[in-house]
């Protein structure tokens, strides 16, 4: 069968689909392939007209932030929430800090501490990432006040150091030192990552 090819003309407010149902289905190989190549040389500008977002830069992603009610508090710096929106259980770790391990000196007042501030109470959590855990490191606001900011400076956890860094709560570790509170009163206080380090981590509680 000879081949057919019916010249129409691809307006510039259509697509390549346009171009193509031009075409009838006999149409040859050796037509199909310089009128394909039309149609892509004319949907190309079109497409880009057509979606300008695709060719601006996106802004950074922000902070997760979400309201939840604590669960469950399993040490002075791990918790669980249940997102008022639903969803499901989150394990959270806040960010910033250190508190001590459930099995070393301070670890149960730390964990008291911050049950007592926060448990079945409705926080705000602002997600920055992940930790090699599968946490969500978080910085947790109730009533209006920095979760965190409040444990250290109450002598219940350190300020997390990174290199030379002496973490976002450094003034109020320096404050919680001053007046001896908590951890900073007892000579003994050993940062978590030495504990780990020679005692390993803390074994599972049962269930």
């Amino acid at each position: 069968m000879p081949c057919v090819y019916r010249r129409r003309r691809c307006w510039q407010t259509h697509a390549m689909s346009c171009c193509l149902n031009a075409l009838p289905r006999t149409c040859c190989l050796s037509v199909l392939r310089p009128a394909l190549l039309v149609c892509a040389l004319l949907a190309g500008p079109l497409a880009i007209a057509a979606a300008p977002s695709l060719m601006e830069p996106r802004p950074a992603a922000g902070p997760r932030v979400y309201e939840a009610r604590v669960t469950r508090v399993f040490d002075g710096d791990t918790l669980w929430v249940k997102p008022l929106a639903g969803g499901r259980y989150r394990k959270l770790r806040l960010d910033g800090l250190d508190a001590p391990e459930i099995c070393q000196t301070g670890g149960t007042a730390s964990r008291d501490a911050l049950a007592a501030r926060v448990l079945e109470q409705v926080v705000t959590v602002s997600e920055r990432s992940h930790d090699d855990y599968g946490r969500a490191l978080v910085h947790l606001t109730h009533a209006g006040d920095d979760v965190g900011a409040l444990l250290v400076l109450q002598g219940h956890a350190w300020s997390y150091r990174w290199r030379r860094s002496q973490g976002p709560y450094a003034q109020q570790e320096q404050q919680a030192r001053t007046l001896n509170k908590g951890l900073f009163g007892d000579a003994a206080a050993e940062v978590p990552r030495d504990f780990r380090k020679r005692h390993g981590p803390c074994p599972l509680p049962a269930r």
